[in-house]
């Protein structure tokens, strides 16, 4: 049915994965640090949160994947020019994964800044009137509701992320859409290729959703939901 190109397809998606869960992790590092920029005391650091958040949201994601990776291979090499580095080509994997992350760090960071301010205040009050340390109201109190809180928004990021890194194809990386492309050409059966790379991402956001699922209802114990009539 694939004309001998299903191992090349699986192996494409493999990549797909891997550059999904690795921008995930950075996206998962940059969405914290900028929540707790935008809720701080600091001026500078509500400012350059904003700044972050306002910049990404506006742009395309193809147009920033682009822009980061063509403006930082310019950049990378004439730094390298002037130390006589040589010149040095930037793998598309790395660029792909670090540009995803950066741009979902975004979206993120405005999920956890929710879920933080969805936390009754008074908990927190209270964890401190009974003698918490900082520390201990972070990890008892903070990030267990926190996560709970965040779960749905950070699933649809995940979904969303998901989907996007058809785009890194678009740089070279040798993922299923890329290797879809190629083997479209080949055996000018396009519809036959792109229809099955649509139903690998398929499954992978069906197994992302009961996972994700599972994981709510799992920080969802003991928690009582409100019934509106």
């Amino acid at each position: 049915m694939l004309h001998g190109y299903g191992p090349a397809i699986l192996g494409g998606l493999a990549s797909t994965l891997k550059l999904a869960l690795l921008s995930l992790a950075v996206a998962s590092v940059f969405g914290p640090v900028g929540a707790v920029a935008k809720l701080s005391a600091a001026r500078w650091a509500r400012a350059l949160a904003m700044a972050y958040t306002t910049a990404i949201r506006a742009l395309p994601d193809l147009v920033l994947m682009l822009l980061i990776f063509y403006s930082g291979q310019i950049a990378v090499n004439a730094l390298a020019e002037r130390y006589g580095w040589g010149y040095i080509d930037i793998d598309p994997f790395i660029a792909g994964t670090l540009t995803l992350g950066f741009i979902y760090g975004a979206y993120l960071t405005e999920t956890f800044r929710g879920a933080i301010l969805a936390i009754p205040r008074g908990q927190i009050e209270a964890a401190q009137a009974f003698g918490l340390r900082p520390l201990q109201v972070l990890t008892r109190i903070t990030l267990p509701q926190m996560v709970r809180h965040a779960i749905p928004g950070f699933s649809n990021n995940w979904l969303v992320m998901v989907k996007a890194t058809a785009l890194v194809s678009i740089i070279g990386l040798d993922d299923m859409v890329h290797r879809a492309g190629l083997a479209a050409a080949a055996t000018r059966a396009p519809f036959t290729f792109y229809a099955a790379v649509a139903l690998l991402y398929l499954a992978i956001t069906t197994v992302s959703i009961v996972a994700l699922a599972a994981l709510e209802r799992r920080y969802s114990l003991g928690v009582r939901k409100l019934e509106l009539r």
